[in-house]
């Protein structure tokens, strides 16, 4: 079994110290909730590259700052939403609408942090889920896949007692919670 994901704040620690394997964590981390961010502004490939490079940039700046590294997700997630939101400002001024045709227009999309957060919250709960142990995984799977499993297949599948499935899963949900982040994302959900 493969150790342990570092934490947030220990990555933090170590990326302020100039260790670039904390630094390439961070990135593999959150690089991809950075992109969906920027994707959901509507931005091309272009303006999110140069985005992405930018919040990358403003972290390394800023990162002795940071009050509580635990957070870091959450605080490159507003760097990226802010740095969209100038861009788009600065574009604003270059470039003239007509005005009227965009507020008769009802905008039924998710918004942009909806979808971040959404992303967002698929991506702590897929890396919870993998430091579950294989059975967890399949009851798991089995109770929130298939289409209404009776407990008794769940019990013959697994090779446990019916009466120990529901007290099973509550067990496992509650070792997703103390995952790293899951909590964090949760409380702030």
């Amino acid at each position: 079994m493969s150790s342990p994901a570092p934490t947030n704040a220990a990555l933090v620690q170590a990326a302020r110290q100039s260790d670039p394997n904390a630094w390439k964590h961070l990135v593999e981390r959150y690089d991809g909730m950075i992109r969906d961010i920027c994707r959901a502004y509507r931005l091309d490939r272009s303006e999110v590259d140069d985005l992405r490079q930018t919040v990358w940039m403003r972290a390394v700046e800023h990162l002795d700052r940071l009050h509580d590294p635990q957070r870091i997700g959450s605080w490159l997630a507003r760097v990226a939403r802010n740095e969209c939101l100038r861009m788009l400002q600065q574009a604003a001024r270059v470039q003239p609408r007509d005005g009227e045709l965009f507020e008769s227009l009802p905008d039924t999309r998710e918004s942009p942090d909806e979808q971040a957060l959404a992303s967002e919250r698929r991506r702590i709960v897929h890396n919870a889920i993998v430091t579950l142990s294989p059975r967890d995984r399949a009851l798991l799977d089995m109770l929130y896949h298939q289409s209404e499993p009776s407990y008794t297949d769940i019990g013959e599948a697994l090779n446990m007692p019916i009466g120990s499935i529901g007290p099973t899963r509550g067990r496992v949900l509650e070792r997703l919670r103390r995952c790293d982040g899951v909590v964090d994302f949760v409380a702030a959900g």
